[in-house]
């Protein structure tokens, strides 16, 4: 313990001598550099051994100043750090000012958002294409990809390779295959204002979703329908893909010669299992939007009103009514027009539905 007295007051009267050999700018660049030592200790016991890099740097900056002056001025100032961490710090400083940042991340730059979209979509429609013949059906669309980068966008959205993306094997796929070909009607009962039932006659077409008003009338008796069946096939002749099917339920009101008018035009009568809507559903899916859109909201005094309601809402229907079954379209297509044109509407039929619509710029 004695002995550590007289090395403590040794080293104060050293200190005091080589204070008193500094000028005044020296002892003022000396205290600053021991108070800026003193808030890292301070620091370092608060937040741990790791020393910011932005604390390092007014040392180095005032070490540099200090080398300037005397030797024995440094080495009693820097005290709490050794000669090879300051130096450390002083080329993390110089690294960092010729460090450049980049302007772009390493690796291969992203596919386009457009380009991995159509990726998807025929690689989708086309289950049974490996890498090879999608990046070929790709190219007739004017992107140049390679049969890896499809791989690998299929691999990120969880389709699997050719042979296991194969859906062909589901009834959905089986049957769309046929929809273009199949025709189905039914009747529409509808009362009017003294209460008289009256009957509509109406086909529609599984693939495009087309409707066909046939006719309306309170007596369909087997003559009535026997023409009504012959009108329909007029109008089926102009068809690209004729029809080979049609289904109905086994309504008294369809008789023989009902079908034999369809069948010598090459159309095979399908019949669906006794009450089983379900098994006619396109039929009964139309039906319920006519009701719910256009006569729940109507009373009907007589055919001739009926007749001229259902031919406009047909029309609408046919042409301006979006369909969920086949993505948001209509079944004739919808004709859309560019941006830029006002914003007009018309009223279907007398007001109950409004049919935007935007006029040519």
């Amino acid at each position: 313990m004695f002995f550590r007295v007289i090395l403590f007051i040794w080293d104060f009267v050293l200190d005091l001598a080589a204070v008193s050999r500094m000028t005044d700018d020296e002892k003022d660049l000396e205290i600053l550099l021991l108070r800026q030592q003193l808030r890292i200790i301070e620091r370092k016991q608060e937040r741990g051994p790791q020393i910011p890099r932005w604390q390092k740097v007014p040392l180095v900056l005032r070490l540099r100043q200090k080398v300037s002056h005397s030797r024995r001025a440094l080495e009693d100032s820097m005290r709490l750090f050794k000669p090879a961490t300051v130096i450390g710090w002083h080329r993390e400083i110089v690294r960092r000012k010729w460090t450049y940042q980049q302007k772009r991340q390493p690796g291969r730059p992203p596919i386009d958002a457009e380009l991995e979209q159509w990726i998807l979509r025929v690689a989708w429609d086309n289950p049974r294409q490996g890498y090879d013949k999608l990046k070929g059906e790709l190219r007739k669309l004017g992107f140049k990809v390679s049969p890896t980068t499809i791989r690998t966008v299929l691999q990120r959205h969880g389709l699997p390779p050719a042979p296991d993306r194969s859906r062909s094997d589901s009834w959905r796929t089986f049957l769309n295959h046929y929809k273009e070909q199949f025709l189905a009607c039914d009747f529409l009962t509808v009362e009017t204002l003294t209460l008289q039932t009256l009957y509509v006659l109406f086909f529609i077409e599984h693939a495009t979703r087309r409707a066909y008003l046939a006719g309306c009338t309170a007596h369909p008796d087997a003559a009535w329908v026997t023409q009504r069946a012959r009108q329909m096939t007029w109008e089926l002749h102009d068809r690209d893909v004729p029809m080979r099917y049609l289904i109905h339920d086994h309504d008294t009101k369809s008789t023989g010669l009902f079908d034999t008018v369809l069948e010598s035009e090459g159309i095979e009568i399908v019949n669906i299992p006794f009450e089983a809507p379900n098994a006619n559903a396109i039929t009964e899916r139309w039906v319920r939007p006519v009701r719910e859109e256009c006569l729940d909201h109507l009373i009907i005094p007589n055919e001739r009103h009926l007749r001229r309601v259902l031919r406009e809402y047909v029309v609408y229907y046919n042409a301006r009514r979006p369909h969920q079954g086949i993505k948001q379209n209509s079944p004739l297509g919808l004709k859309l027009t560019p941006t830029g044109g006002s914003i007009r509407y018309r009223n279907v039929p007398g007001g109950i539905i409004r049919d935007y619509y935007r006029e040519a710029a």
